[in-house]
């Protein structure tokens, strides 16, 4: 599984599922670092089919109308701190692998993992 983390996410949390095992970049790692356009993390995301992880709504928005990123992980916590994020996907990192094994879009927040179809 190959992951994408963007802009509005911490690097440590790319550097987490890194040190887990995952083939992980942020947005950081690439040519533009945070400033690459949304069209370009698509490209990369579908050319490489990592799974975009944002708190972006503008990639739910491309997800729906046009299908692209190649899967995305919505994270729809609100403000929380950095330790509190890597807590969460420690906990559920294996449960979203699982689910992304036959799903291209899901929410992540606090309380629950949402599966959309």
């Amino acid at each position: 599984m190959k992951f994408l983390v963007d802009a509005q996410l911490p690097l440590r949390l790319a550097r987490l599922l890194q040190a887990s095992g995952y083939d992980t970049l942020h947005t950081r790692d690439l040519p533009q670092q945070n400033a690459t356009p949304d069209f370009d993390i698509n490209a990369l995301s579908i050319s490489q089919q990592r799974i975009v992880i944002t708190k972006d709504v503008d990639f739910l928005n491309s997800f729906l109308t046009i299908q692209q990123p190649y899967k995305l992980l919505l994270i729809t916590t609100g403000n929380i701190k950095n330790s509190e994020l890597e807590a969460l996907f420690i906990q559920n990192i294996k449960h979203l692998i699982e689910l992304f094994g036959q799903h291209s879009y899901i929410e992540m927040s606090r309380e629950a993992i949402a599966v959309h179809q």
